[in-house]
């Protein structure tokens, strides 16, 4: 039995988007740093994280959206300008997964992973996961 789209509930259309949406602060610099280890997963990496290329290419276009916010900020100011996200709970928890676990074998820069997880943590409603 298939589904009508259109008869679709809205409790299950507001999960088939993500669920809520979760608002994080981070620097630009973190972010690009983050969205450059996201580019460098392996498919083999992908997998064992449970990702599809397109789960990726979504992740990736949230920290794309950062870049059109930064678009204002003066060039000298960039690296350390706060750019506010927008993003699924359901991609918070991608994110800290990854963060968790990936994140610390491509970034060189501890105090960096420590702001990305700290905000992801504050962002999320759910416990840290682990």
């Amino acid at each position: 039995m298939t589904l009508n789209p259109v008869k679709r509930g809205p409790i299950r259309r507001w999960r088939e988007r993500g669920g809520r949406t979760v608002r994080l602060r981070l620097m630009f610099g973190d972010i690009m740093e983050f969205a450059l280890a996201l580019l460098s997963l392996e498919p083999a990496e992908l997998q064992a994280l449970g990702w599809s290329f397109a789960d990726r290419k979504r992740l990736l276009d949230h920290f794309l959206a950062s870049g059109k916010a930064a678009q204002g900020v003066p060039p000298e100011d960039l690296s350390g300008a706060a750019i506010e996200l927008a993003l699924p709970q359901r991609d918070v928890d991608r994110l800290q997964r990854f963060a968790r676990r990936e994140l610390p074998k491509a970034v060189s820069n501890a105090a960096m992973l420590d702001r990305v997880l700290a905000a992801l943590d504050a962002g999320s409603h759910r416990p840290a996961i682990q």
